[in-house]
């Protein structure tokens, strides 16, 4: 699909006409890290701003929808969004309002257009995250329009994430909107070569991404602890590295499964082995062949992050999950700032559509200093998982031909 074409597939703000005066539910993410009172990542708070701003600018009533924590049903002042009223105020720069779900019908009919105000946590309602039609009716009574900005909660078949959509007419945010075009460049109608690379830990986290993946994609580049669970299937001893050997079987079945879909993976045939992990330990860079009994893969190696980058540079669509080493804890970042470095140099010149998402993945582009650089990062978690594994995400379906 073209980008109009995914545009059409589903509502935006575009398409709300006019909304002046008119009660907007938004479903936004602001369950943010928070730390003696205090916000300590605003991410999440200004990825709102041009859904709210714009909804609020065209006179409509925002009231936002959002979880924060696990209350598990049961009102929890810890996990009241009341605390984020002022937080939320300064990112914006103009005043927010926090409704409790006591009186919220009486609280909602005293704004004004243009105001914003948040709703308590969803989440304090047992039947949100049931998808109850009784809260959906609840929460469907206080507005007129529905927006679902969240792509990080997509994955959900909550009330306030899923079954809104049904019973209001149904828009997708700008963040949403902004979302769903990448994701759809990157793997739903990419352009040909697409590469992508997956790291992490485990290859057991990742397994249905991989098995997704290899028939999507014509490079698979696999890094991290769950490389060497793969170099374990083809023979080579990883010494005393991260490696579940138990999954041996099933790499070498995913590898099968890349031949016969002439997608090419790539593993390092160099690697830094240290034999303690700690930040800056004794380190040698070796052939994975060489790795001695008592040592540790931790990164990749200098020559297989070169031939890498050439394969990145013949390609024209790249999605990133994952570091390729130990990131964290130096001197194990070089291969992922190396690598990301020369994945952002190539968005720059216009040869390669970069999109990018997790909690880990994200990290590791800011500590090399390119997450701006590249196509699109999200800053999903599970939901750009499932969405790498080719489900069907319930938050992003019912927004579809609405």
């Amino acid at each position: 699909m073209k980008e109009d074409d995914v545009t059409k597939a589903f509502k935006t703000l575009d398409d709300m006409g006019e909304i002046s005066g008119r009660r907007v539910l938004v479903r936004e993410d602001l369950n943010v890290p928070m730390a003696d009172g205090a916000v300590t990542d605003d991410t999440r708070l200004r990825a709102t701003l041009p859904t709210v701003t714009e909804l609020a600018d065209r006179g409509a009533i925002v009231l936002i929808l959002a979880h924060f924590g696990r209350p598990k049903g049961v009102p929890n002042p810890e996990m009241s969004l009341a605390m984020l009223t002022r937080p939320y105020s300064h990112v914006l720069g103009r005043e927010v309002r926090y409704i409790d779900w006591e009186g919220a019908e009486d609280a909602v009919a005293m704004l004004q257009p243009g105001d914003i105000a948040i709703l308590e946590n969803t989440r304090f309602f047992g039947g949100e995250e049931k998808n109850d039609p009784q809260v959906i009716e609840r929460f469907a009574k206080l507005g007129d329009l529905y927006v679902n900005d969240a792509f990080s909660a997509a994955h959900r078949a909550h009330a306030s994430t899923e079954g809104l959509a049904h019973v209001l007419p149904a828009f997708a945010g700008r963040a949403m909107e902004a979302e769903l075009v990448a994701l759809e460049k990157a793997l739903g109608n990419p352009e040909h070569p697409v590469a992508a690379v997956v790291g992490g830990a485990k290859v057991s986290t990742k397994l249905d991404v991989l098995k997704h993946l290899v028939t999507r994609v014509d490079h698979l580049i696999i890094g991290g602890g769950m490389a060497n669970t793969f170099l374990a299937a083809r023979g080579v001893n990883v010494g005393k590295s991260l490696c579940e050997h138990d999954l041996t079987g099933t790499a070498e079945e995913i590898l099968e499964a890349a031949d016969r879909a002439n997608c090419t993976v790539h593993l390092p045939y160099d690697v830094v082995v240290a034999k303690e992990f700690r930040a800056n330990p004794p380190v040698r860079t070796v052939n994975v062949h060489e790795v001695a009994a008592d040592e540790m893969i931790l990164d990749v190696g200098p020559s297989a992050v070169e031939a890498l980058g050439d394969v990145l540079k013949n390609c024209r669509t790249l999605v990133w999950n994952g570091p390729m080493g130990a990131f964290e804890t130096p001197p194990f970042d070089v291969a992922t700032v190396s690598l990301a470095r020369t994945a952002a140099a190539l968005t720059q010149d216009g040869s390669l559509v970069s999109v990018a998402g997790g909690g880990d993945t994200v990290a590791a582009l800011n500590q090399a200093g390119v997450a701006d650089r590249f196509t699109f990062v999200s800053t999903a978690g599970g939901a750009f998982l499932e969405w790498m594994e080719g489900k069907d995400l319930p938050g992003v379906a019912a927004l579809i031909g609405r």
